[in-house]
């Protein structure tokens, strides 16, 4: 039996209008609830973020665990390097002492300048020399001696009249070239013409111009010989190219308003020598090694262009803080650093300066925190520096000016590698070049480099030739020499006689102060105990760094009136007001030996200085013989007539062996 065929159902067109349309609204029905199946929960949609940011956290550990391996192997490499570069300059020193040990050192052989070469004169006439074109009477009319004698009268001559009579014709030349161009003459050249004409009558009594002192002129009336004459007044002198002019005054200076401000407010009235000298030498951001006498004033010298330096660059913030500081001071000594601090901030406070000291003795983690959180100076011990730059609490990406203080003593230390090192942590690629002549950009900061010291040690002369380009060497008065504001009194004893003399002239201080230098801290200590009766207190490497600034401050305020100290003081340590300085023990070489006296004489005062000489000193009985005479201080007797005073140590000349001397045998 066939299905029965359904029959077909014929809808209007109305009807399935409405069938398509429900259809329609049945898709999009179907459609919404499988998007709402699919749409997430609300703790859904947190667990994926919270997957994103569990996600992103890793990626950013990983980027940095990334960067400190790159960091430590960076370190290694560059400590590698460094420990390969010593390595190197060992066996290249060993090298060379093996070579000289067998073969003898080899010395330039010194050119002799024949007196031909050297004072060669020529004899040819150059056109402008030809005076016979001269249209002036006094060359057309020769002078014929007259019986003239007497003031202004030399040989028969009127050298006014001369002189009046030359003003005359050269102004009726420039009237004829003047009127023939058609230029009238200008008020201010005929003003400078009368000055001339007038200037012509000033003679004195030997027919010489008279002729103002220096300090009488402005700046624009200064000469080669003014300039001359002022530095031999100040005993100035230059070792280089292409040298400025020193400053006379502040105002001279060049220095900013605010910096000048600063300087008034600090009680500077006048510059010193060295300031003088070395100031417009840093405003040109020149390197320079000063060389003068303790107590001079070196620290403005190189804080005030420094700080003109730094308010020309944008001011630290959040963006630039982590690339370190600005500019650097290194000093050998933690007093030093301090007293430097004081100096900077003294002047730096009106400017909105920032400036941090790191030395030993304190926090190396919270002085870290201190360079992290932004400065613009920063002033610091080698070692201490040093260590903050290995532990990556500071770095001196920025840096382009730096100042060695001290620098002789700092090599005496053994900070020499040291110092090297936080010179070689600075951008490289910012040293000047080499060749004096060569243009350098404007538009690049180039690094600039200060080196002071009393001294020139090989070490100084060693770092000086790798680091500086092209310096000026600025000496005040003569290197090594004490200055000649001290009295110096050297007394032959013996050890047992210390005390006694040493009671005799602390007895004789009344309300002044005076320090005591022994060499090593056991003695201090000892000494101090003995000195009963005075106001005493200590000052060397075993103590504290709170008890060491305790000390300072104390003997500074005169709490105490006598400091025995080891020569931790004995360097650039300022102490206003210092009457007498005793060497109880005399150092082992001349050089510390000026730097303890120059703790007395300073600031234009004078001084006192006593040294007690044993038989035992006889190192440096040349070199302090030889000091005294410069200085024109009193030569003991004892001391003048030893041998050892006569030739430099080691020097002796060979003899035969007199009959109480002992000879020993092979």
């Amino acid at each position: 039996m066939k299905p029965a065929i359904p029959k077909p159902v014929f809808l209007t067109k109305a009807q399935r209008e409405q069938a398509a349309l429900e259809r329609r609204h049945n898709q999009v029905a179907a459609s919404h609830k499988k998007e709402l199946l699919l749409r997430p929960s609300d703790s859904d949609r947190r667990s994926y973020r919270e997957r994103d940011r569990e996600r992103e956290r890793d990626n950013r550990d990983r980027e940095r665990r990334n960067r400190d391996r790159e960091r430590e192997e960076e370190d290694k490499a560059r400590e590698h390097a460094r420990s390969e570069k010593l390595a190197e300059r060992k066996r290249e020193q060993d090298l060379e002492s093996i070579k000289e040990q067998y073969l003898g050192s080899k010395k330039p052989k010194k050119r002799v300048i024949k007196p031909s070469e050297k004072f060669r004169f020529s004899f040819d006439w150059e056109n402008t020399e030809d005076t016979s074109r001269d249209r002036n009477d006094l060359y057309e009319n020769p002078h014929t001696a007259q019986l003239l004698f007497g003031r202004g009268f030399i040989a028969g001559m009127d050298r006014r009249e001369q002189k009046k009579l030359a003003a005359k014709q050269e102004k009726e030349m420039r009237d004829q070239i003047r009127k023939k161009d058609g230029v009238e003459e200008k008020p201010e050249e005929a003003d400078a013409q009368r000055r001339k004409e007038e200037a012509a009558d000033a003679y004195d009594a030997f027919d010489m111009r008279v002729d103002r002192h220096w300090s009488e002129k402005n700046l624009e009336e200064m000469q080669e010989r003014d300039w001359r004459i002022f530095r031999e007044d100040y005993n100035i002198s230059y070792k280089g190219s292409k040298i400025p002019r020193p400053i006379r005054s502040w105002v001279e200076s060049k220095l900013s308003q605010e910096i000048l401000k600063a300087v008034e407010k600090a009680g500077y009235k006048t510059p010193s020598p060295i300031q003088m000298a070395s100031i417009p030498l840093g405003l040109q951001q020149r390197d320079v090694i000063g060389v003068a006498e303790t107590g001079s004033g070196k620290t403005a010298a190189f804080v005030l262009p420094m700080l003109s330096y730094i308010t020309r660059l944008p001011p630290i913030s959040e963006e630039n803080e982590a690339e370190g500081p600005y500019a650097v001071v290194m000093a050998p000594t933690r007093e030093l650093a301090q007293q430097i601090e004081d100096e900077t901030v003294k002047f730096a406070q009106y400017m909105g300066i920032k400036v941090v000291s790191i030395v030993g003795g304190q926090s190396i983690e919270e002085q870290g925190f201190k360079i992290r959180q932004g400065c613009e100076i920063v002033i610091a011990t080698p070692g201490r520096l040093i260590d903050c730059l290995e532990r990556r609490y500071a770095v001196l990406n920025q840096c382009n000016y730096v100042v060695l203080d001290e620098a002789d003593r700092m090599i005496d230390m053994g900070f020499e590698p040291q110092v090297m090192g936080v010179l070689d942590a600075m951008p490289s690629s910012n040293l000047k070049p080499e060749n004096e002549d060569e243009e350098l950009d404007e538009k690049r900061i180039y690094r600039t480099t200060y080196m002071f010291s009393a001294t020139m040690p090989p070490g100084v002369e060693r770092l000086a030739r790798k680091y500086l380009r092209n310096p000026v060497v600025v000496t005040i008065g003569t290197a090594g020499k004490a200055t000649d504001l001290i009295s110096q009194h050297v007394i032959m004893m013996k050890e047992s006689e210390k005390n006694y003399n040493l009671h005799r002239l602390l007895d004789q201080l009344n309300d002044k102060t005076a320090i005591v230098f022994v060499n090593t801290k056991k003695s201090a200590d000892f000494l101090a105990k003995n000195l009963e009766g005075y106001r005493v207190t200590t000052l060397h490497g075993g103590k504290s760094q709170d008890q060491r600034e305790i000390s300072l401050e104390g003997f500074r305020t005169k709490r105490y009136n006598v400091l025995v100290a080891t020569d931790v003081a004995g360097r650039g340590i300022d102490i206003p007001d210092v009457a007498h300085v005793i060497n109880y023990d005399m150092p082992g070489n001349i050089e510390m030996y000026t730097h303890r006296i120059g703790r007395t004489g300073r600031a234009g005062k004078t001084g006192v200085a006593t040294t007690f000489l044993t038989l035992q000193d006889t190192d440096v009985f040349y070199e302090l013989k030889q000091m005294l005479i410069q200085s024109n201080s009193p030569v003991p007797h004892e001391l003048a007539r030893h041998e050892a005073s006569k030739f430099k140590p080691g020097s002796i000349p060979d003899r035969p062996p007199r009959r109480n001397d002992t000879v020993f045998t092979h």
